[in-house]
């Protein structure tokens, strides 16, 4: 029976430690081999959320068939480096040379890196403390806005939700997709996202503006991202001409209409096709009226220009 063994810190978050906790806790009621430890160096471990934890603070034998997992903390707390301690980041390196996985949520990749396991190897983290990580721990190769990262038995995550994601991931690698798909099922998790998904979906990356009438029209769009808009429409609804509405939306946005309705389309898509569809059918599953526009707009860094209509 393979253990799972997390290594809790003060204010770590909840998210970071109960998402990947529930994958193998639910791989586990299914009949797959998982046992779960948690250890910390106190038996008593507060969280940002604000409940406290209990953990164990003497480690299980470990083999190489074990995981350890070291879930990310407010960095404000500690600051990003962490608080672990020297017996704690040898049991990470001595894990892995002796050919076990190690893996972190968000800024548990600060261990890891503490632990000498980023030197040379890709990795990632929340896009929050990237730049931090990169700056600290200069021999490794930070990933930016990917979901999560695997190299050589070390396994280093964005955090938050995509913890869920990174461990359906190594339940599929041991078991097989089915055994993941089928814990996704038990989670209600709508799909196991790859590793090479952006952080910050279409929908987030142009919401960071102040103008009403646009995310009106963004509201409109996002419902509606399939079917043809009539640029009109989304005027009309929004309480602006088109001209205004299409003023405001590049300026809040950098991009027109269409082009975030495309982008939108394009980003659901490249999903589909990251499980298995084929670019035909998720072209058509999007609201393109056949692929040769999708396989144009996948090339281009950028949505295309305004026209008057939203159509496929």
């Amino acid at each position: 029976m393979a253990r799972v063994v997390f290594l809790l810190v003060p204010q770590l978050h909840l998210l970071d430690l109960a998402g990947p906790a529930q994958v193998f806790s639910s791989a586990a009621d299914l009949g797959y081999d998982y046992r779960l430890h948690y250890v910390a160096e106190t038996a008593e471990v507060p969280t940002v959320q604000g409940v406290s934890l209990r953990a164990d603070p003497a480690w299980p034998e470990l083999d190489r068939d074990d995981l350890v997992v070291v879930p990310g903390w407010r960095p404000a707390a500690h600051g990003p480096a962490g608080p672990l301690g020297a017996d704690d980041l040898r049991r990470l390196a001595d894990h892995h040379a002796h050919g076990g996985t190690v893996a972190s949520i968000c800024a548990g990749a600060f261990a890891l890196g503490r632990a000498g396991l980023l030197d040379g190897r890709r990795c990632t983290t929340h896009h929050e403390v990237q730049d931090e990580l990169a700056r600290r721990h200069r021999a490794a190769r930070v990933v930016r806005d990917v979901l999560y990262v695997v190299d050589d038995r070390v396994v280093t995550s964005a955090g938050i939700a995509s913890g869920i994601d990174v461990a359906l991931h190594l339940v599929a690698t041991r078991h097989g997709p089915a055994a993941a798909a089928r814990i996704a099922r038990t989670l209600v998790v709508y799909a196991r996202r790859n590793g090479h998904e952006q952080q910050a979906s279409a929908m987030m990356r142009h919401r960071s503006h102040l103008l009403d009438a646009v995310h009106r029209a963004q509201d409109l769009i996002d419902a509606r991202y399939s079917e043809p808009l009539p640029l009109a429409e989304l005027a009309a609804a929004c309480g602006v001409s088109e001209r205004t509405l299409s003023r405001l939306f590049r300026q809040a946005t950098g991009l027109t209409p269409l082009g975030y309705q495309q982008s939108l389309r394009v980003e659901r898509a490249e999903h589909l096709i990251g499980h298995g569809a084929t670019v035909e059918a998720a072209a058509r599953a999007v609201g393109f009226t056949d692929a040769r526009m999708l396989r144009r707009l996948r090339t281009r860094p950028r949505p295309g220009q305004a026209h008057l209509t939203l159509a496929g």
